[in-house]
């Protein structure tokens, strides 16, 4: 039996402009993976107050790194 993935969303990973607050890592990760944008946010909220010296890093890397939607 051959396991074939099936991916719903082929693109690459990006920033979301149109539905930023800060710089719109969070708004893309949600469009990426198909998930609730609040509960991004949320996780990413809480992972701060939990991490905060991993995860403003990582945001921080991220804006940097990850391109813009056109």
């Amino acid at each position: 039996m051959r396991y074939q993935r099936e991916y719903l969303n082929q693109g690459r990973l990006t920033k979301d402009l149109m539905h930023k607050k800060v710089s719109g890592i969070c708004g893309g990760i949600a469009r990426h993976y198909q998930l609730p944008r609040l509960g991004v946010r949320i996780a990413a909220i809480v992972s701060l107050f939990m991490f905060p010296v991993v995860t403003a890093v990582a945001y921080i890397t991220a804006a940097i790194l990850l391109p813009e939607r056109r």
